[in-house]
């Protein structure tokens, strides 16, 4: 290679490093100028693309929220298929994150789509369902956010109360339909308890006694105590005294309470929860039920097992459906702890077996708490969707619980036991099953907001709603059907000698001189008796002074013999 040659590979081996390095510089300049990352945004832009993907459902959808990364993403939507809806879910978190707005999100949509709605209002803000909500800069600004187009407007809702105690029409079931299971849990016995209890319902029923009241049922308990009632359970066990008396004290206790008017005919008729009505712009809206509850607060497990007894009834009127394109009623069981708090292995099998078999008539459930751990295993299992709102971990069992709640969730970008603990009011971890029941991807979720009011509709326009359905006509009379307290005192009454006839006045007079004669007869005969008995004491008297004597006289002759 000649000089010139070499000069020349090498001034072009130092236009081709320049030429790299302008490049580098270049790439480096495009790298500092493109925007940083947003603060709070964990995920990539492929990972966003990856829940943009997994929620771009093709059939109609319950609208969540946004996903949310650092800002939240309006092009991003996060959703519920309608179709996986009966497939359950779960509204977890602290209290003050957000819970029941989520849950009157849902509800409204679930109103507009055509699907009735059963949830209850355990604090009375649910009722603001029934009334339009008002907008404002900040909530306009918010659900411009999330792209929700904000429109103001009411479902049509139906309140019911517990026997009527509250605003609603009263609702009411039988001690007989309730059952021996479920009365156990409200009651708090234990196995043996229960046990003893259902044999109660058993015999009640194979004597043809209805148990429609509290009244009933104690009636029942004290006749199988009585000596007439123990032998007729004899071949079946038999009733302890001890444990009748337990179960009697509690019951008392409970109708002290004022649950006893719970209790009772006509008993509420599920089909009422699958009403739909006409909407202003001629579309079905499926009504909301809401179980009106404030003033049942102070008997928390009487209303949430009222809500599972609810259920089984369900179960056991509908039909198989298999899987269908939208539910035909949603049921929100709010404070879903207080269900399984203390239960009994046999009421969480009927949990259990309800829930897993209750989605093919068509039934979805949203079980509302404050952390998943609230909820059994066997349950959660079956719970498709999942709305976490933030949850707190202050204390060493906050801090378990949160773990807990992070090793439910599948794989995710997210430092789930961070993110769980800094999200906002109305934000969720949020993943459901899509149309293919596979999980989709877990969303940070800004949540859309109620197109109802946020604060309870005033008492004034409930009462006036409740006043006007044909629903509160239907149970507001109570029925007047014999139950097994009137059936046992009519047969007593029946089984009892009948009473002698009131005696003549010359009847009279007989029994008043054959009671004289009598008398007389009976003082002579002790007078007589008198006598013998002073002629046998001065006999004795005579005897043991004589004998006295003689033995005198022989110990007197003994003694001079011997001198």
């Amino acid at each position: 290679m000649t000089d010139t040659d070499a000069v020349a590979a090498a001034k072009k081996a130092v236009e081709e490093a320049q030429a790299a390095l302008a490049a580098a510089e270049a790439e480096a300049a495009t790298s500092a100028a493109a925007p940083a990352p947003p603060v709070g945004g964990p995920l990539d832009a492929a990972a966003v693309d990856a829940v943009r993907a997994g929620y771009a459902f093709d059939a109609p959808a319950l609208e969540m929220g946004a996903l949310v990364n650092g800002d939240a993403l309006a092009d991003v939507p996060v959703r519920i298929p309608l179709s996986m809806v009966n497939r359950h879910g779960l509204v977890a978190g602290a209290t003050g994150t957000g819970k029941t707005k989520t849950l009157q999100v849902l509800a409204e949509q679930l109103s507009a789509a055509g699907v009735p709605v059963f949830a209850a209002d355990i604090k009375g803000d649910l009722s603001g369902i029934a009334s339009p909500g008002a907008p404002s800069d900040k909530l306009l600004a918010r659900t411009r956010g999330v792209g929700q187009q904000w429109t103001a407007h009411a479902s049509p809702t139906q309140l019911y109360a517990l026997g009527g105690d509250g605003i609603g029409a009263p609702i009411r079931a039988s001690v007989e339909g309730f059952g021996a299971v479920m009365l156990s849990k409200v009651l708090g016995l234990n196995e043996t308890q229960e046990s003893s209890l259902g044999l109660v319902f058993h015999f009640a029923k194979e004597q043809q006694l209805p148990l429609v009241t509290l009244d009933d049922l104690r009636a029942v308990l004290k006749h199988l105590t009585s000596p007439d009632g123990k032998a007729a359970l004899e071949d079946l066990g038999g009733l302890s005294k001890a444990t009748a008396g337990v179960i009697l004290r509690e019951l008392i206790a409970f109708a002290e309470q004022g649950a006893d008017v719970f209790f009772g005919l006509p008993q509420i008729d599920a089909a009422d929860f699958f009403r739909t009505e006409a909407g202003a712009d001629g579309t079905e809206r499926g009504v909301v039920s809401l179980l009106e509850v404030r003033s049942q607060l102070g008997r928390p497990e009487l209303f949430s097992t009222f809500l599972m007894w609810l259920l089984t009834q369900l179960y056991e009127s509908l039909p198989e459906v298999g899987d269908v394109d939208k539910p035909k009623l949603v049921f929100f069981f709010d404070e879903a702890h207080l269900l399984f708090r203390g239960a009994s292995d046999d009421f969480l099998a009927i949990v259990t077996q309800t829930v897993r078999l209750i989605r093919s008539r068509g039934v979805g459930i949203f079980f509302v708490t404050q952390t998943p751990k609230d909820v059994p295993g066997d349950v959660l299992a079956q719970l498709g969707s999942r709305v976490q709102h933030q949850l707190r971990a202050h204390t060493p069992d906050d801090a378990k619980a949160l773990k807990a709640t992070v090793s439910t969730y599948p794989n995710s970008p997210y430092d789930l036991g961070e993110v769980l603990t800094t999200l906002a009011i109305g934000e969720a971890i949020v993943t459901v099953m899509n149309e293919k029941g596979a999980p989709t991807p877990v969303a940070w979720t800004r949540l859309r907001a109620p197109e109802g009011s946020m604060d309870p509709t005033p008492d004034a326009a409930l009462q006036a709603a409740v006043a006007a359905s044909p629903i509160t006509a239907k149970y507001s009379t109570a029925s007047t059907v014999e139950g097994a307290a009137a059936l046992l005192s009519a047969r007593a009454a029946t089984e009892a000698p009948a009473a002698a006839p009131e005696p003549t006045p010359a009847q009279q007079r007989k029994a008043a001189e054959a009671e004289a004669r009598a008398a007389r007869t009976a003082k002579q005969a002790a007078e007589r008796e008198a006598r013998e008995q002073r002629r046998q004491a001065e006999r004795i008297q005579k005897e043991v002074v004589s004998g006295g004597m003689r033995i005198a006289r022989d110990v007197i002759g003994s003694l001079f013999k011997r001198r």
